[in-house]
C-alpha cells in the first residue's frame, strides 16, 4: 500500500542546475535530472505537461523575475495546483541592485506584487487572469551586521526609504479553488516577516 507521501506531486520550476531529489525538475533546457524541458514563457500558448489539480507543491527560486508572462504562468500553475497547493517563490527585492543588474531579469517584485497572483485584485479591471493564489507571507531577509538592533518595524521603514536592504524576498502561497470573486473586500494582506542573515 502506497503511503501518503509517495502521492505528495512537487514541482521545481526553472531549476537550472538546482535538481531537486523527489521532485519533478523542469527546465527550458535539458540539462542533467531535469524531468520535463518546457518554456515557461510559453505557457498562454502552450500548458505545462502537468495534470491539472494534480500539484501538492511548487518552487520557484529566483525564476519569476526572468518570465516575460508571469499571469499566464500563474494561471498554468493554478490549474495544476491541488486546492490548497503550496507555492514558495524566491526573488531579489525590487529596490536591489540584484533585481537591475541582471539583463536577464524583466521585472521587479515587491511585497504587494504576489497578491496581483490572487483574484480580489482585480476588481478595479478584468485582465483576463483567472488564477487564485493567496499570498500567505513574504519574508525580507536582511543582513545582521547592517540592522543590529533594529526591530522588524524598524528594518521595514529602512527597506521602505532606502535600497539594497533586503538581500533575498520570500513569498509563501496557497491555491485557492474555486478562485474567488474580483473584489476589494476580499483582498488579505500577508504576514510581512524580517529574517536576519
Amino acid at each position: 500500500m502506497a503511503s501518503e507521501l509517495d502521492t505528495v506531486l512537487r514541482v521545481n520550476l526553472g531549476c537550472g542546475r538546482n535538481i531537486l531529489a523527489g521532485w519533478i525538475n523542469v527546465d527550458v533546457r535539458a540539462l542533467p535530472g531535469v524531468d520535463i524541458v518546457a518554456d515557461l514563457d510559453r505557457c498562454r500558448e502552450h500548458s505545462l505537461p502537468l495534470a491539472d489539480d494534480s500539484v501538492d507543491e511548487l518552487l520557484l527560486s529566483h525564476v519569476i523575475e526572468h518570465v516575460r508572462e508571469p499571469l499566464a504562468l500563474m494561471e498554468d500553475l493554478h490549474r495544476a495546483a491541488k486546492s490548497g497547493a503550496r507555492m514558495l517563490i524566491r526573488v531579489p527585492y525590487g529596490s536591489s541592485d540584484d533585481a537591475f543588474e541582471d539583463p536577464t531579469h524583466l521585472r521587479q517584485y515587491f511585497v504587494n506584487s504576489f497578491g496581483y497572483f490572487s483574484q480580489p485584485y482585480y476588481w478595479r479591471a478584468d485582465y483576463g487572469y483567472r488564477g487564485d493564489w493567496m499570498t500567505e507571507s513574504v519574508t525580507l531577509v536582511v543582513p545582521q551586521q547592517d540592522n543590529v538592533g533594529l526591530s522588524p518595524a524598524e528594518v521595514m521603514a529602512k527597506v521602505m526609504r532606502e535600497r539594497n536592504v533586503v538581500t533575498e524576498m520570500i513569498a509563501q502561497l496557497s491555491a485557492v479553488k474555486p478562485i474567488r470573486e474580483p473584489r476589494k473586500e476580499l483582498q488579505v494582506a500577508p504576514s510581512i516577516l524580517v529574517q536576519f542573515e
